[in-house]
């Protein structure tokens, strides 16, 4: 896009008609277009302060010819996400917490139509996380406020100022996509972007639908035996579904700080719980002996019963390795334009060494390691951890230092 076509795309998109979708008849309209359109802007506004589950307040949706903003708790949207699972490309910024709800409302499969503009940029500034007023002013030189993010969106009518807010969340957003499209192929990224965008679609899908009793693995720690781990694993499980039951954040019920003190102290009696963990004194009142029920049969679980140790992360003050690997991957960045925080997660780097320290096959790559960095992963980084095989066994304690 040139400087004119930029100028003629904004100048549309700030003179957009707005339509509030409040009835059915709305609804159906509102649908009919969404099915002629090839690809849409989205946006949601939701409150999730005291509840287990988001209470979805309003959808945001540019068409390029319109913006909608649909009043989600007067609808049923079933159609509606319907339409939107098999809307060939949807565009969003930071889609993190709308998938998690669409997903948990829509209870569609992965999506495979999604663009992500924050990802887009993160190949272009190496700024994992810009936000969407500093996206504006440096790819737009457009302004935007965001003052009423943490705002009531369920209260009705809202206000002039959350309104425009909220139209404005969509109103550039396609605009955005199609100046970061352009800079990312003349770049040649733009397909490692859209494969990215589907790959953490399909992170937030399987975030969404994990099982109860995997939950504790965000909890779990390497240095915890595997009676620790049961307890964690029954106490996370316990947390999970007492929340969703209840419809209450799992923080109301246990803080994390709760959980890793049970874990720790081991409770035998409601005085232990009380004393030696930082469970809130409600909560002990209401659910303390259910609790300590939990916490013992899980002790009581066999060896082979018991969940297995989480692998070691590689520490050491030799950084030998380290070196190595960042200096291979400043050289691929080099190579191909994509800055080295984008092509090398600590996450992925982290399961990475666990795969050749332990020589797993390479299907047990991450995911994220699976797609387009393969080639480089498998013929270059591998081969430069190899040569430090040793020193990595060692700083994950598979070795003795001696």
């Amino acid at each position: 896009m040139n400087a004119k076509q930029i100028h003629a795309t904004l100048q549309k998109a700030a003179t957009l008609p707005v339509y509030w979708v409040r009835s059915f008849d709305d609804l159906e309209n509102c649908l009919d277009v969404l099915e002629t359109c090839e690809r849409i802007a989205l946006d949601t506004e939701f409150i999730k302060r005291d509840t287990y589950y988001p209470k979805l307040a309003l959808v945001q949706i540019n068409t390029g010819d319109a913006i909608y903003l649909i009043d989600a708790p007067k609808l049923d949207l079933s159609e509606f996400w319907v339409v939107l699972e098999e809307m060939p490309l949807m565009v969003w910024h930071a889609c993190g917490e709308d998938l998690g709800i669409f997903y948990l409302l829509s209870k569609c499969e992965a999506l495979t139509n999604v663009f992500d503009t924050q990802i887009a940029l993160s190949y272009l500034t190496g700024q994992l996380q810009m936000g969407y007023q500093q996206a504006l002013a440096e790819q737009l030189a457009i302004k935007v406020d965001k003052g009423e993010s943490q705002s009531d969106w369920l209260a009705r009518p809202l206000t002039y100022e959350q309104e425009q807010y909220a139209i404005d969340d969509v109103r550039y957003l396609l605009a955005l996509h199609d100046i970061l499209q352009q800079q990312l192929e003349q770049q040649g990224l733009l397909s490692k972007v859209i494969e990215d965008c589907q790959l953490y679609a399909k992170e937030l899908y399987d975030s969404a639908n994990i099982e109860d009793d995997a939950t504790y693995l965000a909890m779990a720690d390497y240095r915890y035996t595997t009676q620790q781990l049961a307890v964690l694993q029954a106490v996370s499980a316990w947390r999970e579904a007492l929340a969703r039951a209840t419809n209450q954040p799992k923080t109301f019920i246990l803080k994390k700080q709760a959980v890793r003190d049970i874990v720790v102290e081991m409770p035998l009696n409601m005085k232990q719980l009380a004393h030696k963990t930082s469970m809130y004194r409600s909560m002990l009142r209401l659910y303390g002996e259910e609790l300590l029920t939990i916490v013992n049969d899980a002790r009581q679980l066999s060896a082979a019963e018991q969940p297995a140790r989480i692998t070691p992360p590689y520490r050491s003050k030799n950084k030998i390795l380290c070196k190595a690997v960042e200096q291979a991957t400043k050289a691929y960045e080099q190579q191909i334009g994509v800055p080295a925080n984008v092509l090398l997660r600590k996450k992925w780097l982290s399961q990475l060494y666990e795969v050749v320290a332990y020589e797993l096959p390479l299907e047990h790559l991450p995911e994220g390691l699976q797609g387009w960095r393969r080639e480089w992963v498998v013929n270059t980084l591998i081969p430069v951890i190899e040569q430090h095989k040793e020193e990595l066994k060692m700083g994950m304690g598979l070795l003795d230092n001696g």
